[in-house]
């Protein structure tokens, strides 16, 4: 056995990177680290796993202890191994990514996370660790979930607009999508209801509101679907012809 003691001395973490969707902006769940390394700084809801419990509940445990969020669906995205990616030895983390409304949860920051905090994440540009990295894979990632699964259901209020559902794919796939053909595309999906009701309190003229089919959603996740977009055109700007002052 003792052949083998250098293959036992590694540590194992779990990092959760948890999306949300909140008045036209995409979202991720971060804490302020309580203790070194990097303390004071902004990183993935994360920490050890013990030696006695399985990556799925461990990955659940510290999504409770840091933020308190519970009843969170966790989905396992990869595997990050880089020797030196933690100041204290060898430790290997697995992601975990999630998508969740952002109005259903109370953050309760607790144990190392000094806060819990939404961040923007066209905002976000460095993190503890290599959690920065590893929230741009997670990201890529939920760019190619939302071309396979109707994720609005997961992030959008129970009543919504068309114009906030495609906002809300515009927001992960970081581009603007043609009005026209995303409602066409989306409505002949036959996954919308049609609540009959208009939006109230807004200043400009109310929109109708939908709701998902709860039975035709998850068909569409047991089955699957290709959801293709086209972006919008962009107007070319012409240029005046250069002329000899």
């Amino acid at each position: 056995m003792t052949g083998f003691n250098n293959f036992f001395k590694s540590a194992f973490t779990v990092d959760n990177v948890i999306f949300g969707f909140d008045e036209g902006d995409l979202k991720v769940l971060l804490i302020k680290r309580g203790e070194d390394p990097y303390e004071g700084k902004w990183a993935l809801p994360g920490y050890f796993v013990y030696p006695n419990e399985d990556l799925d509940s461990a990955a659940v445990r510290v999504l409770k202890e840091l933020t308190g969020l519970t009843d969170v669906y966790l989905e396992q995205v990869k595997t990050f191994g880089t020797v030196n990616r933690h100041p204290f030895g060898r430790v290997i983390t697995i992601a975990y990514f999630s998508l969740v409304k952002i109005n259903r949860y109370k953050l309760q920051p607790a144990s190392i996370a000094l806060k819990a905090k939404w961040h923007s994440i066209s905002e976000v540009k460095q993190l503890a660790f290599d959690h920065k990295e590893i929230l741009d894979s997670c990201f890529e990632r939920l760019k190619w979930v939302v071309r396979t699964r109707p994720v609005g259901f997961e992030l959008l209020p129970p009543k919504f607009t068309l114009t906030e559902l495609q906002h809300l794919y515009e927001a992960i796939l970081e581009t603007d999508l043609d009005k026209r053909n995303f409602r066409k595309k989306i409505l002949s999906m036959d996954l919308l209801v049609d609540l009959d009701e208009l939006q109230e309190g807004v200043a400009h003229r109310p929109a109708k509101l939908y709701q998902f089919d709860r039975e035709k959603y998850e068909k569409f996740l047991s089955e699957g679907f290709s959801f293709e977009l086209k972006e919008s055109k962009k107007k070319e700007v012409k240029k005046e012809p250069a002329t000899n002052s």
